[in-house]
């Protein structure tokens, strides 16, 4: 195929031997699969932030860190130069993320490279050498479904081991390759130590997985890993070996369920409409 305009200096300083397919675009980036050192990889591509349709990034840029004073005063007014620089942030934000967690042995794409706003990583693959499938286009068993949700928060507590939530953990920015479960989208990522948000967001994503595979599994649905993660975290005690029941037993404080369930409503509506807006393209 035609090599794409921002792949070819990529292609030309030899980081990228030949761009193969197409494998999904949509509003935050394109991806392609590429051949890199006898490899096969995918590149992220990413798009201008005026093109993008991720909403309320003001909570996840809290606790980010910018390289001086000059810069952060830059984009909090939101000059040209400033947006340049917050764009700059949110995608070192994902490569940076993606380094530690693999390095945490987190089940995300391995990155490769990173230049020029092109993310070089893995290309997560099924049994069969294909790209895998996301985890809202598979129909699940109750069985199944058990198994990737317990996965699943285990990446999650291994991730807030290495100080870092998702922040927008749902079906549609998980991948099933042939061992489970696989993590991707990560510019959004927070630092749980930084970011006055961090509790809410982990519980939230822990709250869209227990409401996804609950529609397989609805035991999933009275669970309350979030609470008894973040509590256990909180102590200083978590570790990617904790034991966990499920069970919150803290505050007698009455929950506003009625506010989680709008703010998962909220989420997975948010999700549909980027899955929506990629598949329009």
């Amino acid at each position: 195929m035609k090599t794409p305009k921002r792949l070819s200096a990529l292609v030309l300083d030899g980081l990228i031997d030949e761009v193969i397919r197409p494998l999904k675009s949509g509003k935050e980036a394109a991806v392609y699969v590429v051949r890199s050192e006898g490899e096969t990889l995918c590149a992220k591509v990413y798009k201008e932030a005026n093109k993008r349709a991720f909403h309320s990034q003001a909570l996840y840029r809290e606790g980010r860190k910018v390289r001086n004073s000059r810069q952060a005063r830059a984009m909090e007014r939101g000059s040209k130069f400033g947006r340049k620089q917050a764009e700059e942030v949110w995608q070192n934000t994902e490569v940076d993320a993606l380094y530690r967690l693999a390095a945490a042995g987190v089940r995300v794409p391995r990155p490769h490279n990173f230049l020029d706003g092109v993310l070089l990583m893995e290309l997560v693959t099924d049994e069969d050498g294909e790209a895998a499938p996301r985890l809202n286009d598979l129909d699940l068993t109750n069985e199944q479904a058990l198994l990737y949700h317990e996965q699943l928060i285990h990446e999650v507590v291994k991730m807030l081991c290495g100080g870092i939530i998702h922040g927008d953990l749902s079906e549609f920015n998980i991948l099933v390759d042939s061992e489970g479960p696989v993590i991707i989208d990560l510019p959004q990522a927070v630092d749980a130590a930084a970011n006055n948000n961090a509790e809410h967001m982990l519980e939230r994503d822990v709250a869209n997985l227990a409401a996804y595979f609950g529609q397989f599994a609805p035991e999933l649905l009275g669970t309350s890993y979030g609470k008894e993660i973040w509590t256990i975290y909180e102590h200083g005690s978590l570790t990617p070996d904790t034991k966990l029941t499920g069970h919150y037993k803290g505050s007698n404080k009455q929950a506003d369920v009625d506010a989680i369930m709008r703010e998962i409503d909220d989420a997975r509506e948010e999700a549909l409409r980027r899955k929506l807006g990629r598949e329009q393209e």
